[in-house]
């Protein structure tokens, strides 16, 4: 399994606590790793031909999983980001650039869509999303270049917009997002088989929903680029203004013969880690899977949480807060990181030292925001062994340098790219008695 590769480095103070730590997102791994129980979603094989598809981070392990159960697949295509591609008997797998897109995605979408667009009605085009899907499918549409796309997407990647605000955009300039890759296929069965990396788990939101139906509009699309601030292209603002740009609505016609299943999902994550926190004998309270904001702002909210969980409890051994979600990061500085580091930096700050209090926070894709690492641990003296370096936290804060402050203290959780996807993890642990 991808938890086995966790590596916390060199520094070991508090070993306990961090084994812990290190416990509940091994356990929070494993129950979102594709398995061979995705092979239980198979169909019965169709009178035609079955065609796989795919895009996302768990693609190409989502593959591997189906490589022996899988007969008589007549072509396959499954992009998954550089660093990410295995070597399946059966299926074929490319890879491309994430977040931000790349020719190779966007020569690797276009022979997606003409795969879906050659079958027909006794065929089936079997389809594996996971996060980030979106920035691997990328097909924009006539008039709009891919470099046009990429400046958009990088902007709204700076901004603190939300997957669901940068997914409405994505989906209303594409050519095979929102609905449309299964509308290609029509007659052909559709069966997306799907991990979700987003909070509610909108199949609609997956990798931009590229076989189910979309219920946002190009006006949507258009008022969140204004919102933000951004500059578009003519040629973007243009598409976004014409019928074109409008995807298929939920109910329409030529998703008829769609179906959309969701095999591993952040709850169920964050339910096999309150499992682990309750076999070492601590309590567990879990926020949910659902949590987005800001990272300095949401490290601020959980750490008062936190702190009214304890007043609640006190009579408990140990407790342990859970929760999950997508945190963003609104870019002020040039330093490196990603949003689990920043809000493990910001939480650190709020708690300033609280006896027995540890943290982790970390990306299920075993990358946060476009740094090496997964993300962070902190300690009840992460702030005073910083201060012993001569760091100065808030200052490493406002320059979006979580990822430099966690890496000199050697805090930081390095996994390599796990090939799973359920977004962020983080626990806040209030762990007495343990070194």
């Amino acid at each position: 399994m991808p938890s086995k590769r966790l590596d916390m480095q060199a520094h070991m103070s508090h070993p306990a606590a961090r084994k812990l730590l290190r416990g509940l997102f091994d356990s929070a791994l494993s129950k979102a790793y594709p398995t061979k129980a995705l092979a239980d979603h198979l169909p019965p094989t169709p009178k035609g031909r079955t065609v796989v598809v795919g895009a996302g981070k768990a693609g190409a392990a989502m593959a591997e999983a189906l490589d022996d159960a899988l007969t008589g697949v007549s072509d396959s295509l499954v992009l998954v980001p550089y660093g990410h591609e295995r070597t399946c008997r059966s299926l074929n797998i490319v890879e491309a650039s994430h977040p931000v897109p790349d020719t190779a995605g966007q020569k690797g979408a276009q022979r997606i869509l003409d795969l879906a667009a050659s079958l027909g009605s006794d065929d089936l085009l079997l389809c594996l999303l996971s996060g980030g899907g979106s920035s691997l499918l990328s097909l924009p549409p006539a008039g709009v270049t891919l470099d046009e796309k990429r400046q958009i997407t990088r902007s709204l990647l700076a901004c603190g917009a939300t997957i669901h605000e940068i997914n409405t955009v994505r989906k209303h300039l594409s050519t095979i997002k929102g609905g449309r890759l299964a509308a290609a296929a029509f007659p052909a069965r559709t069966l997306t088989l799907a991990i979700s990396d987003v909070p509610g788990d909108d199949p609609a939101t997956i990798a931009s929903g590229p076989t189910v139906g979309d219920p946002t509009t190009r006006d949507e699309a258009l008022a969140i680029l204004d919102s933000f601030g951004i500059q578009t292209p003519a040629s973007i603002a243009s598409h976004l203004r014409s019928k074109a740009a409008e995807s298929p609505f939920p109910g329409d016609a030529a998703l008829a013969h769609s179906e959309f299943r969701i095999v591993a999902t952040a709850a169920g994550a964050l339910e096999a880690a309150a499992v682990y926190v309750g076999q070492n004998g601590f309590k567990a309270i879990s926020l949910g899977e659902r949590i987005e904001g800001i990272a300095t702002v949401l490290a601020g909210e959980q750490a008062k949480i936190f702190e009214q969980k304890l007043l609640a409890h006190p009579g408990d051994p140990g407790l342990v807060l859970l929760s999950g979600g997508e945190a963003t990061v609104a870019l002020r500085g040039a330093g490196k990181g990603g949003p689990n580091q920043e809000y493990l930096l910001a939480l650190a700050i709020a708690l300033d030292g609280r006896p027995d209090t540890f943290a982790i926070a970390a990306d299920t894709d075993g990358i946060d925001g476009a740094s090496k690492a997964a993300g962070a641990v902190i300690t009840p003296d992460t702030l005073a062994r910083a201060t012993a370096l001569g760091m100065d936290p808030r200052a490493y804060l406002a320059r979006n340098d979580a990822g430099s402050f966690f890496e000199r203290l050697g805090d930081l959780v390095v996994t390599g790219p796990t090939c799973t996807n359920v977004n962020d993890f983080r626990a806040i642990a209030y762990i007495p008695h343990v070194g």
